[in-house]
């Protein structure tokens, strides 16, 4: 396909949305592809508003199509007008029928308004459902998050606190990637139950199963817990809320109650959403403390507001992750209804971890042998052995990496544990 082609198609992608989208009330803002649904965006309204008119800067600012007059004068289907410079179709029953000959499956089955309308084309062998499930959500967009964010906050100096207990990402801004992980079969049972009761609120509402959806992910550091919480918000599309207990010791935060209770608001406010709290055995070190008598009290506010938020009823799923799970008493394990396991990998782990990293990588190595050497290694720490590998080879110029660079940069990584070890007087084990 000319890309001269590919634009005018393009150009016919969004005249052919705006106009299926007018007429058809069924369609919502989880049906409109991202890139469109992101122009047309209002923040005060925290939506889209109908009628989506066309113009020249819309299709420039989607599309990234350049020279747009040249393109629509050479159609004839395409009105252009001078006033308002906007487009329309000149008649719409024949631009579809245009647009369908072109076969652009690539198109449609990425835009659940198009496969909506083509759905009932047999020839196209597209299904609305299908397209508009793998849709990125209304909710997950950031221009969204960014509107409720200001709408919780009365002034930019509040905005600025909350922010400072709270990191808030989009899936979209989420680095980590559920596929690049590797998970035991228990992790991925509950990821695909975490992701039913999303999918299922109604009907758990309805039946009056309530206390589902708050997960616990204990386990040494390195082993995936924040890694696997953050990944989650990418795949099932959802806000990330990422808050770190250390942080409330700030003196910065003002009053600490008031802010946790402002982020489990602000939580329910994203709906549906992921909250993600991070070193959650502070709760533990802050209740066992004869100090800070302000603490304790906002420690007992964050307990209570655990309790009070659901995914059920608010769509809030809640991840809580530590490495000291020995910490917690009874009190704070029995806020969750699952308490997940994060261990260090075994030997077959060790080798898919690098088999997963070393993927994308120009490398002839010895997974197997490695995972071997690397015997109490944390994922985190392969990542590590691997990246310093790559480094070493690039100083020589090389984008290819070999076993004796791998072998090299655990060398590297055992002395530097070891230099660590005897600088704090840490255990081995540690």
């Amino acid at each position: 396909m000319s890309a001269e082609k590919r634009k005018t198609l393009e150009i016919f992608e969004l005249l052919l949305t705006a106009e299926i989208y007018n007429r058809s009330e069924n369609l919502t803002e989880d049906d409109l592809p991202p890139k469109i649904r992101k122009y047309y965006f209002d923040p005060v309204i925290k939506g889209v508003e109908r009628p989506l008119r066309v113009t020249l800067k819309a299709v420039e600012k989607i599309s990234g199509v350049e020279r747009i007059r040249q393109i629509i004068e050479e159609n004839p289907l395409v009105v252009f007008h001078e006033i308002g410079f906007h487009l329309t179709l000149m008649d719409f029953e024949e631009g579809a029928q245009w647009f369908a000959t072109q076969r652009p499956l690539y198109l449609i089955k990425g835009n659940p308004v198009l496969a909506y309308f083509y759905e009932k084309d047999d020839s196209m062998n597209v299904s609305y459902a299908e397209v508009r499930e793998q849709n990125q959500p209304f909710s997950a967009d950031r221009e969204l998050i960014e509107a409720k964010i200001r709408k919780l906050c009365a002034d930019k100096k509040e905005a600025e606190d909350l922010l400072k207990l709270a990191t808030i990402k989009a899936p979209e801004d989420v680095r980590d990637r559920l596929d690049d992980l590797i998970l035991t079969a228990e992790q991925r049972e509950e990821i695909a139950k975490a992701g039913k009761a999303l999918e299922y609120r109604q009907y758990l509402k309805d039946v009056g199963l309530y206390e589902i959806g708050k997960l616990l992910l204990v386990g040494p550091p390195g082993t995936g817990k924040t890694s696997t919480a953050r990944a989650l918000s990418r795949w099932f599309g959802l806000p990330l809320v990422e808050v770190k207990l250390s942080m409330i010791t700030s003196h910065y935060l003002g009053e600490t109650s008031k802010n946790i209770d402002k982020v489990f608001l602000l939580a329910k406010e994203l709906s549906p959403c992921i909250l993600f709290i991070d070193e959650f055995d502070f709760v533990a070190k802050t209740r066992g403390s004869d100090d800070h008598g302000a603490l304790k009290r906002a420690v007992n506010t964050l307990l209570k507001a655990i309790d009070e938020v659901s995914l059920v009823e608010h769509g809030v799923l809640l991840i809580a992750a530590t490495n000291y799970a020995q910490l917690l008493d009874y009190a704070a394990w029995r806020r969750f209804d699952k308490v997940l396991g994060f261990s260090r990998p075994d030997a077959e782990m060790r080798c898919k971890i690098l088999d997963k990293v070393l993927d994308r990588m120009d490398a002839e190595v010895d997974a197997p042998k490695l995972a071997e050497l690397t015997e109490g290694y944390t994922g985190s720490d392969l990542r590590l052995v691997v990246r310093e590998a790559v480094l070493n080879a690039l100083l020589q110029d090389r984008k290819k990496i070999d076993q004796d660079d791998l072998l090299r940069a655990v060398e590297q990584f055992e002395r530097r544990i070891s230099d660590h070890r005897q600088n704090y007087n840490a255990p081995a084990d540690q």
